[in-house]
């Protein structure tokens, strides 16, 4: 009888300390991935900006500093919140940060992933053009989101919600849609025609050649 107690309690103590490890495991594994996406986000990154010629200074002088519009969801970030059965993020995957709004009277939370590069891709872009973000997602999200994003540089100050929008033709550079993948570069590969369009008087006359062929970047 003795030694069967001895066994049970043996016995619980295994269950308990594997218990422990598996939690310290995963504790581990979480704290893990987050430094990785830390790395992957904030990596150097090299896109030098020269000084400009002479001739392109005097040629960004004659033309209208442009707007960038840039579309939020699945272009700079990727978020899904309280509820979703089957999120397109990874199981596991932390967040780069969390929102908590008030939706309909009801508390909701939105786990918010950054776009690789995007803080580096904000900050060149901002040099360039006037920066417009927009979103058909509630304005209460959005402006949070975009409080995140421009983290009081002041470069995301015009902002466009779901109330804003109307379905119309534009001038649009296609990209591919982001949910997950540590390893996209999409925002980085914008980076030299955003630059060159910047010179150009009327954006439609390079945009429109060859539209139906344009690739997402």
């Amino acid at each position: 009888m003795v030694d069967l107690l001895k066994t049970r309690q043996c016995l619980l103590g295994v269950r308990t300390f594997l218990g422990v490890s598996s939690r310290l495991w995963s504790f581990f594994l979480y704290i893990l991935r987050k430094h990785i996406r830390t790395i992957i986000q904030y990596q150097t990154v090299r896109y030098d900006i020269l000084p400009l010629s002479p001739i392109s200074r005097n040629r960004l002088n004659t033309v209208k500093r442009k707007i960038l519009v840039l579309d939020l969801d699945e272009t700079l970030i990727h978020s899904h919140h309280d509820g979703v059965l089957r999120p397109t993020v990874r199981p596991g995957t932390p967040p780069d940060f969390i929102l908590k709004v008030v939706i309909d009277k009801h508390p909701v939370r939105f786990f918010v992933h950054k776009r690789p590069h995007v803080d580096f891709f904000l900050e060149v872009v901002s040099q360039w053009y006037e920066l417009v973000v927009f979103t058909a997602s509630m304005e209460i999200y959005g402006s949070a989101v975009a409080d995140k994003l421009d983290n009081n540089k002041g470069i995301l100050k015009r902002r466009y919600y779901r109330q804003h929008c109307t379905l119309d033709s534009d001038n649009a550079i296609p990209i591919k849609s982001w949910f997950s993948d540590p390893s996209d570069t999409a925002l980085l590969n914008l980076l030299p025609m955003l630059d060159a369009l910047r010179f150009t008087g009327d954006i439609r006359s390079v945009l429109s050649r060859n539209l139906h062929q344009h690739r997402l970047w």
